[in-house]
């Protein structure tokens, strides 16, 4: 699929990488298609990019690289509706806040991005009665020092 994006220029999207949400993202009922758009395989951070309009961005972490306890119970109306079965290749997001500094990006851990990658059908959860905010800092000690190269100082 061939997706216009402010950010990113042109792009040719296979179509294994574009997701569906049949109802949209809350607050944007209208987008109901997104590129998938990854950083590179060891990344935990990648983009949707709405198919529709190239204004619309979301820089999305998968939250187990910075949250190991994270989790929360898929609703059984919301797994049928993205296609879910037992062996089902789901994948968890959240969307990503980034101010001014880096260090002080947040993630909505309230409002988890459910990807059913056989179906490529997705949808944004909110979780009711939820002990996690829509504001977890990813980096709250500060970003991660660069290992000093051999030689260097």
């Amino acid at each position: 699929m061939h997706i216009q994006s402010t950010r990113f220029g042109e792009h040719e999207v296979p179509e294994n990488l574009v997701l569906s949400f049949e109802e949209g993202i809350p607050g944007f009922p209208e987008e109901k298609s997104f590129a998938f758009l990854g950083f590179h395989p060891e990344s935990p951070f990648a983009y949707l990019q709405s198919t529709k309009d190239p204004d619309l961005t979301f820089l999305i972490v998968d939250p187990f690289s910075f949250f190991k306890d994270y989790g929360f119970e898929l609703d059984d109306v919301v797994a049928r509706n993205i296609g879910y079965k037992d062996d089902s290749a789901l994948a968890i997001f959240n969307i990503v806040s980034v101010p001014l500094s880096f260090e002080e990006m947040t993630a909505n851990l309230v409002a988890p991005v459910v990807v059913n990658w056989d179906t490529r059908k997705s949808v944004q959860v909110v979780l009711q009665e939820s002990a996690y905010t829509t504001r977890h800092r990813l980096f709250p000690f500060g970003l991660p020092k660069s290992p000093k190269k051999e030689g260097k100082d």
